[in-house]
């Protein structure tokens, strides 16, 4: 295949055929187009954009260069949700066993931190003896069983976009609305849904801050998944504070433990809720809000979801025993409280600082090959627009060593503003997007 002419073609302005994106994304998968033409390439679309059909082209092959998961005759609707990453968004957890406890099957694939960003993988791998390395063959078995598997994406699902990440992560075309959606769409697509929900962070602390820019990509994702046959919709929710009080793996793991019981913060089950109720409409189980509502209320209340999530951490060889003991959960060797300096109303609570403070503390990757410790991270006691007097304690730190703790303080005291006003925070959740509308709903 002749490459460069097509990086001439995309590099002033034009596009590219579906059956050229189909090759060349085919071509490249198998090694017979190298890196430096595929990155040249990417660089032109990063700069030009792509054209609507040209995204399809794109996501299409992505998609077809690896198996889909199909759950022909399953007898019950099939979804599964994403989130566009944020700090301590642990919703996932929770949100998987809620919906699957309501007859909706949920094959939910997810991803490890990214940058400053929490991953639900590494979350689930808190929990010990968890497995997210299961093949499909395994996660058709399990969501035959008990209606809910949580894994990371395989090497049979979508292995050009795998492939074609890790290129764009070093060449610095990542942040491109088509090539984001793209890569999204492409292995939701694969897991066979009837119904996909979309969770768009916007804020200082997501990768797109702008509310246009969020707009744009939830309703370019919507338009992909629509155009494929799987009924989309998505919620832009704040993410220029962390949700709820924990950050950090093994913490959330306890707290969405403890969400599933009826406790913990009011953002984090409102956040979950909201896309519980959008999952059962996508999916056609109720499209009255109010019933989809009480349906994931009960779940939880009964103790149903609870028990949902049991049966995966057994099924996916984790202990069980945590969701009756979040002590058993891997815990720092260091805790510290973080004391207010003075008085007043917090006014800001950054979550890029918490983030990659986690991460400098051994929580997160620098590299790809860095072990996670899963004890480290943040259980914040104030949220904006908090008063507090001076000396109360606004976190506390957990932490592996001395450095740590000394990183934890630093990041605080960067992450942590308290004045005599604060602004009000962005709404938890502020828009609902479809194919025909954008709700505003702060």
């Amino acid at each position: 295949m002749l490459v460069v002419p097509l990086i001439e073609r995309k590099r002033e302005g034009g596009k590219l055929t579906a059956e050229e994106w189909a090759e060349l994304i085919g071509e490249y998968a198998t090694g017979r187009v190298p890196d430096y033409q595929m990155a040249a390439l990417l660089m032109a679309a990063f700069l030009n954009g792509l054209e609507r059909d040209e995204l399809v082209a794109l996501t299409d092959a992505m998609l077809n260069s690896g198996a889909r998961l199909s759950f022909e005759g399953l007898g019950r609707p099939v979804a599964d949700k994403h989130s566009t990453g944020g700090v301590g968004d642990k919703v996932s957890l929770v949100l998987a066993p809620l919906v699957a406890a309501c007859g909706v099957a949920v094959p939910m694939m997810s991803g490890r931190g990214l940058g400053h960003t929490g991953g639900t993988l590494d979350k689930l791998e808190a929990i010990p003896g968890f497995r997210t390395d299961i093949s499909l063959d395994d996660v058709r078995e399990q969501i035959e069983r008990i209606g809910c598997a949580m894994f990371g994406q395989t090497g049979e699902i979508a292995p050009a976009d795998r492939k074609l990440y890790a290129l764009r992560d070093v060449t610095a075309t990542v942040e491109s609305i088509p090539l984001i959606a793209a890569s999204i769409m492409s292995k939701k697509l694969a897991e066979g849904l009837n119904g996909l929900v979309l969770d768009v962070k916007r804020g200082s602390g997501a990768f797109l801050a702008d509310l246009d820019d969020s707009l744009l990509l939830a309703q370019t994702m919507i338009e992909l998944g629509e155009e494929h046959g799987c009924h989309t919709v998505a919620l832009l929710t704040a993410m220029d504070r962390p949700l709820g009080d924990a950050c950090g793996n093994a913490l959330e793991t306890a707290e969405a433990i403890g969400c599933l019981r009826g406790e913990g913060p009011d953002d984090l089950w409102q956040v979950t809720l909201a896309q519980g109720v959008e999952m059962l409409r996508v999916t056609g189980v109720t499209d009255d809000t109010m019933v989809a509502r009480q349906m994931l209320e009960e779940v939880r209340t009964s103790g149903r979801a609870a028990e949902k999530f049991r049966q995966v951490i057994a099924a996916q060889r984790g202990d069980p025993r945590v969701l009756d003991d979040p002590h058993l959960l891997p815990a720092a060797r260091l805790t510290q409280e973080y004391a207010a300096k003075r008085a007043g109303t917090v006014s800001r609570i950054e979550p890029r600082a918490i983030g990659r403070a986690i991460v400098a503390m051994g929580g997160g990757r620098q590299r790809m090959e860095d072990p996670i410790d899963p004890t480290v991270g943040f259980v914040l006691r104030a949220k904006p627009g908090d008063r507090v007097a001076a000396g109360q304690s606004l976190a506390a730190i957990h932490a592996r060593d001395e450095t740590g703790l000394e990183v934890a303080r630093a990041a605080l005291d960067s992450a942590i503003t308290i004045a005599g006003r604060a602004k009000p925070p962005l709404p938890l959740i502020s828009h609902r997007v479809t194919l025909k509308d954008v709700e505003v709903l702060e």
